[in-house]
């Protein structure tokens, strides 16, 4: 199994971050279901709001590497990715196998 977990800010420039961690987090969660080997999908938005935490968070689980690769190239994924672009400041991201 491949755990694969995104952090997220949010530029404020792009608009209230509130509204645009709820959109990220309503088309994120939208992707279950839809996508083979894509086994568990959660997102949180932050509320400590501290100097060194990310505001969004995304946590997924997939059967296998090629399961994730299958994800990054599905189309559900694939049509939301321009909006997580403009709406980010910066992204951290770690892949690993259980």
């Amino acid at each position: 199994m491949i755990k694969h977990i995104v952090m997220w800010r949010l530029n404020e420039a792009a608009g209230a971050k509130a509204d645009n961690a709820l959109e990220l987090k309503r088309l994120l969660e939208g992707l279950n279901g839809k996508i083979p080997g894509l086994l568990k999908l959660e997102v949180g938005i932050d509320f400590s709001r501290g100097n060194e935490s990310s505001d969004v968070v995304l946590y997924s689980e997939f059967a296998s590497q090629q399961a994730l690769d299958a994800y990054q190239a599905h189309p559900a994924h694939v049509e939301i990715v321009p909006f997580v672009k403009s709406v980010r400041a910066e992204r951290r991201v770690v892949d690993y196998t259980i």
